[in-house]
């Protein structure tokens, strides 16, 4: 980026970096930072887009003036609509939109740099391991999720230590420390579950800023209470088991400055 340079990954792994970096930051606007992002996107205002950057931050801007612009650009407009529609839909919407987004710009930069039929199937395959935004924001890829946030609000030790060994080989694991009564709304009533997960909010790894997923260790910091994957905090599920108070990284060198 020196001297205002483009910044173009070259590499599969470059552009997927890219590609998740831009992911998370407009996550963030679409989930913890939504009020942020809402009071932005005002209607009376020209036609705005959603910006994600590598850097994991988002702005909501006038598109790029110069035609054809650098990357592919955002859905053009998403502010006329804020008004339009409730809140939620509103937000559904965005994310769809920018889950497009960020498809165009991943193989904007394979096809700029030449990724032959395997890389893009590789880099497909990477983009594909993670939910959509789309998926995040209505709570379908938060099924997992649940019982770790509503762990980590109950606060409690005794819950946090169920979620932390729970968590070990699937969160089906977790599952199995809840009451019948929450198995069976689960089966019945998935609308209902994805309601009540959009109040639990987003949990996302407090090293990484990516989501959980089902076959992904987690371990929750006893101190701050936020989640973090096994692997960014280099915690094996063999070892969580004789940790009887976890401090992250974080927490750990607050403690050692004091």
């Amino acid at each position: 980026m020196d001297g205002g340079a483009p910044y173009n990954p070259r590499t599969v792994e470059e552009v997927f970096r890219d590609f998740k970096g831009r992911r998370a930051g407009m996550i963030k606007a679409l989930t913890t930072e939504v009020e942020d992002f809402f009071q932005q996107c005002d209607p009376e205002k020209e036609n705005l887009c959603l910006y994600g950057f590598p850097s994991e931050q988002w702005e909501v801007n006038l598109p790029a003036e110069e035609v054809p612009p650098e990357l592919p650009e955002p859905a053009l407009g998403i502010n006329f609509a804020r008004d339009g529609m409730q809140e939620k839909d509103w937000l559904s919407l965005v994310a769809v939109h920018s889950d497009a987004w960020l498809l165009a710009v991943a193989f904007y930069f394979g096809a700029r740099f030449g990724f032959d039929k395997a890389d893009r199937k590789r880099l497909f395959n990477m983009i594909n391991e993670l939910p959509t935004i789309f998926e995040v924001v209505t709570g379908t890829a938060k099924k997992q999720v649940k019982e770790k946030s509503s762990n980590s609000n109950h606060g409690s030790n005794r819950s946090k230590s169920n979620s932390k060994r729970g968590s070990e080989p699937q969160p089906r694991h977790s599952k199995a420390l809840q009451s019948k009564d929450a198995e069976e709304d689960e089966e019945e009533g998935v609308e209902d579950e994805e309601e009540d997960e959009d109040e639990h909010g987003e949990t996302l790894c407090g090293a990484c800023g990516e989501n959980y997923a089902a076959d992904e260790f987690w371990i929750c910091c006893d101190i701050c209470e936020k989640w973090f994957h096994g692997k960014c905090v280099k915690i094996t599920p063999a070892r969580a088991e004789h940790i009887k108070q976890y401090k992250c990284p974080s927490c750990s060198n607050k403690r050692a400055k004091h």
